[in-house]
């Protein structure tokens, strides 16, 4: 129409994911990360260390509530989560399409993710059984091992594939009652963020998954260092990075867990013992009568 002004693209801005809310970066930082789809730019929080602490108290004040709920209250929460990725596929394909990933592969991915999901759910209310044991003593008494969860896991997610890379780290740390702090691929961080919004309609309690966007050599030291985390996940970082964050986690014992040139897309990344990677096995001795 004659003297309508051409309408200009509002670039969407993708925040962080705290406590169950959607907060802009404490730091006021953003990136400004350009689709591969020609669609235009997104804007990415650049989360600070300040935004770091926030997420850690968020995730220590919902460990209590996550690690107590029933195996099966877990395992319905987390199929929820299936349900409602499967729902938004298409949106899930395109971003990661957008990412640079071929079609058919984006979308291969993102069902690889939902199976993923329900591979974990299934676990919620098995893996004790598998990680637990009789143990033989020479002594009147009955010994048991049983495994209790990590508490808060800082973990740096795969920079490829973003969303089942992020999935096969998360998850399995969740399905032991833990929680956990994020910290999204760089270079590919726009499944991270949507997946929050996924998680923030599946009954996921607030503080359980918390997911950051930033830069690894800023945040890593923060991560290996807080005093508040119990465990760190390490995937696709350097040799140096990673020795350093080991030195650093030894301060307060963290468990550190490296994840170096795993193949996601393989059966052997949804195995059972990464959930056990994330677990503390405490031993109970209970006395027999003569």
């Amino acid at each position: 129409m004659s003297g309508e002004r051409a309408r200009l693209d509002v670039a969407k801005t993708y925040k962080l994911y705290i406590g169950g809310k959607f907060p802009r970066t404490e730091s006021g930082r953003y990136a400004s990360f350009e689709r591969g789809d020609g669609a235009g730019a997104v804007n990415v929080c650049r989360a600070s260390r300040k935004d770091f602490r926030n997420a850690v108290v968020a995730a220590r004040g919902a460990v209590a509530g996550w690690s107590a709920a029933s195996a099966y209250l877990r395992g319905q929460i987390i199929y929820r989560i299936a349900e409602m990725l499967e729902g938004r596929a298409a949106q899930f394909a395109s971003e990661l399409h957008a990412e640079g990933v071929a079609e058919a592969a984006a979308a291969a991915q993102v069902e690889a993710s939902v199976d993923r999901l329900i591979h974990y759910a299934g676990w919620t209310d098995k893996y004790t059984q598998v990680l637990s044991s009789v143990n033989p003593v020479a002594s009147s008494h009955f010994n048991f091992s049983l495994p209790e969860p990590t508490g808060v896991v800082a973990a740096v997610l795969p920079e490829r594939p973003g969303l089942l890379g992020l999935v096969s780290v998360i998850v399995p740390a969740i399905v032991g009652g833990n929680t956990v702090v994020a910290l999204a691929s760089e270079s590919h961080p726009l499944s991270a963020v949507s997946f929050a919004e996924v998680l923030h309609a599946s009954d996921v309690p607030g503080g359980v998954v918390n997911l950051l966007t930033g830069q690894r050599d800023e945040l890593l030291s923060h991560m290996a260092g807080h005093m508040d985390v119990n465990a760190l996940a390490l995937c696709d970082v350097s040799a140096d990075a990673a020795t350093a964050a080991e030195k650093a986690a030894a301060e307060n014992f963290k468990r550190v867990r490296r994840f170096d040139d795993v193949d996601w897309s393989a059966d052997a990344s949804a195995s059972p013992w990464h959930i056990e990677a994330f677990q503390e096995i405490k031993t109970t001795w209970h006395p027999v009568a003569n």
